[in-house]
């Protein structure tokens, strides 16, 4: 068996939850911290936008979301978008 192989068979789905928006700057920010670092893990994350979360899908209001301690998440966003990583409201 291929490294390659092994490492796919390692490979997990992850579904992050965001259910805060501009409500939270802060809190909004992390579940897109989380994937993009699942992404460079090597895993499939997934995003799920609930409650205040769901205000993420307007682009607007990603531009305007900047957490304390963390770029702003159009940062982060722009990753996942570029990426191709499912994003469900």
């Amino acid at each position: 068996m291929s490294l390659e192989a092994i490492r796919e068979g390692l490979v997990t789905s992850i579904l992050f939850t965001a259910t805060h928006g501009s409500d939270d700057p802060t809190k909004a920010t992390i579940p897109f911290i989380g994937a993009v670092g699942a992404l460079e893990a090597g895993h499939r994350p997934r995003i799920a936008l609930l409650g205040e979360g769901a205000y993420l899908a307007i682009e607007s209001v990603v531009d305007a979301i900047h957490g304390i301690g963390f770029p702003p998440l159009s940062v982060f966003f722009s990753r996942i978008i570029e990426e191709g990583v499912p994003v469900y409201v």
